[in-house]
């Protein structure tokens, strides 16, 4: 065994348990990944420079295969059911043995990095992976330590990632041979089966999210940024509705594109890059995100590249939907030096309503706000997925429910404390469809929501005329500068009102159907900001 690169650690991976490995590279730095990568035929160098992988069969993380030990740590503080499956400690510890021998005789690429931008509220994260594409992702999308910061750093947690590796259900406690599984109280995460590198950033959020919440600091998945005048500015939501897109906005400061936490001073990124999909980008429409596909230390997930000329092609998803780059925050102009900034004045709630009802803005009171957030709600559309043919609802509590391990309700209740304690402005955007469902209306233009997002944030739609929504009782602008009027009532987009009103009807249903898990834990006035049932 030889040791290669920068093993500035006290903490070896021998007292790790981790024996008899072939090579060590630790802390290796970008150009050095790339050539192990490409020397290793892991991935290829594409025109201007971004290395392009390929993830095999897992294009996305694999839901159904995350597991959390159950012991007396996590027994009363993770909300056990469907996102968070219970793994015994007997079945990790099997799981554990056969990762330890699986690693024998292979080259380890480690890093040691910091999950969290705040030095007061981050964690110290080793990644341990076969792949050394998948260590540059790591080193690319968590935090880097400052050379004399590494000769200190013990690892708080530990994720130790073999896609190699195949698990075993019936004695390992999972359900395929593809397994995440978290152990809280030993600060170890166990990946195998998947060569998806989302599954790593993933696995931190999932760690800060459960960490967080007892020292009031609120975990949130989220990008933000900062406007000329110092104010911070929340996008949450969820895939596809926008997030990463509107938050690199060349007239605002980039925090980050993904997951931050907002404590009693800041709101602080936890990486430190950024994961944008990539499908279908244009260059016209996202310039920022569209350059960091031409740029040296980007690398690029399932993107599809001539063998040839070495270009890329970001319309085609023959290899994955979930096309993805991930890229050094810094490769988007004028972002933070300190991935930080101030406590926020305005909280944007995005989602993609594939049913032509939400209006393309709305300003909301604070319960109005939990009630949104609790609710998580955009919407699928046909042909993302196998069965899909109509659009569906989709509601993922907080904007993120399969990275929060504890109650929604504990999240739920930060959000509102903060709203109190900063009067911070709450709007919900939609970015999806008017004119009618997906397949007879249109996606709502993006200058549209420009423009209406920054009259939110300057100010402007504070002094606008609103209208009281029929359907969900927040306030509508009924004019906003450089929009048309016409689009900011959803019913007017429509040709038959009559197909609104039942679609309408629809929706606000799915709306209370879906928040009867949430009633009794919330007070009357956030189940009073609920929508009206016709």
């Amino acid at each position: 065994m030889q040791v290669f690169g920068a093993c500035h650690s006290t903490v070896s991976l021998d007292a790790q348990g981790i024996t008899q490995t072939g090579n060590q590279y630790w802390n290796l730095g970008t150009s050095q990944l790339y050539e192990e990568a490409i020397r290793r035929g892991e991935g290829k160098l594409a025109k201007d420079g971004p290395l392009v992988v390929t993830t095999g069969r897992h294009t996305g993380r694999s839901a159904n295969d995350k597991f959390t030990v159950r012991d007396e740590t996590t027994e009363n503080t993770v909300s056990w059911g469907e996102i968070n499956r219970p793994m015994t400690p007997e079945h990790f510890d099997v799981l554990h043995d056969a990762f330890l021998e699986h690693a024998k005789g292979k080259d380890l690429f480690v890093q040691d990095l910091w999950g969290g931008s705040d030095p007061d509220h981050r964690i110290a994260v080793r990644t341990i992976g076969e792949f050394a594409w998948h260590s540059l992702f790591c080193r690319t999308m968590l935090v880097r330590p400052e050379e004399q910061e590494l000769a200190g750093m013990a690892p708080q947690f530990t994720i130790f990632n073999l896609p190699s590796f195949k698990a075993d259900p019936a004695t390992m406690g999972c359900n395929s041979e593809t397994v995440i599984a978290v152990n809280f109280t030993k600060g170890l995460v166990l990946i195998g089966g998947t060569a998806y590198a989302g599954e790593n950033k993933k696995s931190v959020f999932s760690i800060l999210n459960y960490l967080l919440p007892k020292d009031g600091i609120m975990p949130m998945h989220c990008s933000a940024n900062i406007g000329p005048e110092g104010d911070v500015a929340i996008f949450f939501g969820l895939s596809g509705t926008g997030k990463t897109t509107l938050s690199a906005d060349s007239s605002r400061t980039l925090i980050g594109d993904d997951e931050h936490g907002w404590s009693d001073n800041s709101v602080f990124n936890f990486e430190g890059g950024c994961y944008a999909k990539l499908i279908n980008l244009s260059e016209e429409a996202e310039p920022e995100i569209y350059a960091t596909t031409r740029k040296y230390g980007t690398v690029l997930e399932n993107v599809v590249m001539d063998e040839t000329t070495r270009e890329l092609d970001l319309d085609d998803n023959s290899l994955a939907e979930n096309t993805r780059a991930a890229y050094p925050i810094n490769f988007i102009p004028n972002t933070s030096a300190e991935n930080r900034g101030g406590r926020p004045k305005n909280i944007i709630m995005l989602t993609a309503d594939a049913f032509g009802i939400l209006p393309p803005i709305a300003r909301l009171t604070p319960e109005q706000a939990m009630y949104h957030f609790l609710s998580g709600y955009t919407a699928k559309v046909a042909g993302t997925e196998i069965g899909v043919k109509e659009p569906q609802a989709t509601f993922s509590t907080c904007f993120g429910a399969p990275f929060m391990p504890r109650h929604p309700s504990v999240y739920g209740d930060l959000l509102r404390k903060k709203i109190a304690e900063t009067g911070v402005n709450c709007w919900l955007v939609n970015t999806g469809w008017t004119g009618g469902v997906y397949g007879v209306g249109h996606r709502m233009p993006i200058k549209d929501t420009r423009a209406l997002l920054h009259a939110a944030l300057d100010g402007n739609l504070n002094s606008a005329p609103m209208r009281v929504d029929e359907n969900f009782g927040f306030e509508v602008p009924l004019e906003a500068p450089g929009v048309d009027s016409f689009i900011l009532n959803p019913r007017d987009t429509w040709e038959d009102k009559e197909a609104y009103d039942a679609k309408a009807r629809h929706l606000v249903g799915l709306f209370i159907k879906n928040f009867e898990s949430f009633a009794a834990y919330v007070d009357d006035q956030v189940n009073a900001a609920a929508p009206k049932a016709a």
